[in-house]
């Protein structure tokens, strides 16, 4: 785990949205010193209450302006749809200097939304920590959730290179690892990795639900190891999906072409019992797995690491 830093490198850090990847920025900031300062912003009441019982902030607020007034980074962690609101509503009230970023799963659509409405004198640093788990709320973030896990920066054209990497210091302070790409590529990368996968999860799923001769209660009494990992899944926060989806429309309508033609070619081989086919195509993917749990991206366990002990008044990530 990455230690504590003896002065926080950061002096006030506002986060909009209290969810999942926002609090659980809350305490890895927290728990590292990595902030001297936490404001959190939510819209809900309930929620805000919530996080401060759970102690995520310093200061709370439903005001998105009154959380970023005299922060030095900004943190957008709500819906990818909501993106250009929450810079309108933001906008004049950063101070000049301020690093703005956000944690959205698309950033072409991210760019599009922001960069038009917020002032010059800012720095808007886009970034994708690509981490999670299929919980949402305060309640469900964890301190370590971001320990070696890549973060994405996807800054425009013209960006200030210091800005830049003071928010990949940051990043690297909560335990993550950084890579830097244009945000058309990121979004392209992540329909294969993260969003097609989501999607034929969400479909699998409906699929066993509308089966005629399959009851609901022999696809829950029944699940066997695929399709309980594909519900895992399934049960993702359907607005952040939803929005996923329609703002990164070309990218995974692309990925989800080519899936749909290597579908096509294995239904084939399991049509003419093509074996060599399979036992080929079965061990190039189980390499695959390999390589991701040699990476440190997962671990070996039967369960996948999935149930990892509880931090103190933390549910299980499962």
């Amino acid at each position: 785990m990455t230690d504590a830093l003896s002065k926080p490198m950061v002096g006030r850090l506002a986060l909009i949205g209290i969810g999942l990847i926002g609090s659980s920025i809350a305490r890895a900031a927290r728990a590292r010193n990595v902030a001297g300062e936490i404001v959190v912003q939510t819209r809900s009441e309930a929620t805000l209450k919530r996080a401060e019982e759970l102690n995520l902030g310093d200061r709370y607020t439903t005001d998105m302006a009154d959380a970023v007034k005299h922060a030095d980074l900004v943190i957008v962690s709500i819906p990818v749809g909501a993106s250009e609101a929450a810079a309108k509503a933001i906008a004049e009230a950063l101070k000049p200097g301020a690093i703005v970023s956000d944690v959205g799963s698309t950033k072409t659509s991210v760019v599009r939304q922001m960069a038009p409405h917020l002032p010059k004198d800012v720095h808007f640093v886009p970034a994708h920590p690509v981490a999670g788990t299929e919980h949402s709320g305060p309640d469900a973030g964890l301190k370590d959730l971001f320990e070696n896990r890549w973060c994405i920066l996807t800054p425009p054209e013209g960006t200030d290179e210091d800005a830049v990497q003071r928010l990949a210091d940051f990043w690297r302070a909560l335990g993550a690892n950084v890579e830097t790409m244009l945000p058309e590529h990121h979004d392209m990368v992540l329909a294969i990795t993260s969003h097609v996968p989501h999607l034929i999860a969400y479909n699998i799923v409906g699929t066993a639900a509308h089966l005629e001769k399959v009851t609901d209660s022999e696809v829950i009494k029944f699940s066997a190891g695929g399709f309980r990992d594909f519900t895992r899944i399934a049960s993702s926060d359907p607005t952040m999906w939803r929005d996923v989806f329609l703002h990164n429309k070309d990218a995974v309508l692309e990925m989800l072409g080519r899936f749909m033609e290597d579908l096509a070619a294995l239904q084939r081989m399991v049509r003419y019992g093509d074996g060599d086919g399979l036992f080929e195509l079965f061990t190039k993917t189980r390499a695959i797995r390999r390589n991701i749990i040699e990476s440190g991206q997962d671990a070996p366990d039967v369960d996948f690491g999935r149930h990892r002990a509880t931090q103190e008044g933390e549910p299980a990530a499962e």
